[in-house]
């Protein structure tokens, strides 16, 4: 390698250490909902989606919704890549002319973009138009991330939620004690279990 190239990855190294520790504390602040600057900028943006997808944010979802949420939106997300792959033949942005994808080649890419796997058979620009890559292919780099981190902060939550809820467990929620055993009475049934 030259001398260019190491100061390029060492200046590279040195960029991502060096916002790897004020980007963790801000994703921590966005997940804890204390980042107040992107509250104020995209608050109102998202306040409106909710509204127009009937969402409230107040109410906090069980693990079985949640798991039916991702599921969704992954299936959604497969079928979109699927059908722009498809349909590319006589989608705009197709400058080549190229026709449709393949049905198996077009699934194993969804699926794999999906998934978060990217992993390509296909030959770029000979294969996918403008469109294809931009709207199926792009968006799904960000999506199937986003869906990752969405679960991954699902997990920690329940997770921190279960250490804070086994520390701090309410008087009224412990088990009440035993009841003492009685002595036998005569004719009486033999002594519960546990009693000496």
């Amino acid at each position: 390698m030259t001398s260019f190239a190491w100061l390029q990855l060492g200046g590279y190294f040195a960029l991502l250490v060096g916002l790897g520790l004020p980007l963790g504390h801000y994703m921590a602040r966005v997940y804890t909902g204390e980042a107040q600057l992107s509250q104020r900028i995209l608050g109102p943006v998202e306040r409106v989606f909710y509204r127009l997808l009937g969402v409230d944010p107040g109410r906090e979802m069980g693990w079985r919704e949640y798991s039916l949420a991702v599921l969704a939106v992954s299936a959604v997300s497969l079928v979109a890549t699927y059908a722009i792959q498809r349909l590319q033949g006589v989608l705009p942005f197709n400058p080549a002319g190229l026709p449709g994808v393949p049905p198996l080649l077009a699934f194993n890419t969804a699926i794999s973009f999906v998934s978060n796997t990217n992993w390509q058979s296909y030959g770029g620009e000979t294969t996918m138009s403008y469109l294809t890559q931009m709207l199926a292919l792009t968006v799904q780099n960000f999506v199937s991330a986003a869906v990752g981190m969405a679960v991954l902060a699902g997990m920690v939550v329940d997770a921190v939620m279960a250490g804070a809820a086994a520390a701090v467990v309410p008087q009224s929620r412990l088990p009440a004690p035993a009841r003492p055993c009685a002595a036998p009475r005569r004719g009486a049934r033999p002594r519960r279990r546990g009693c000496a």
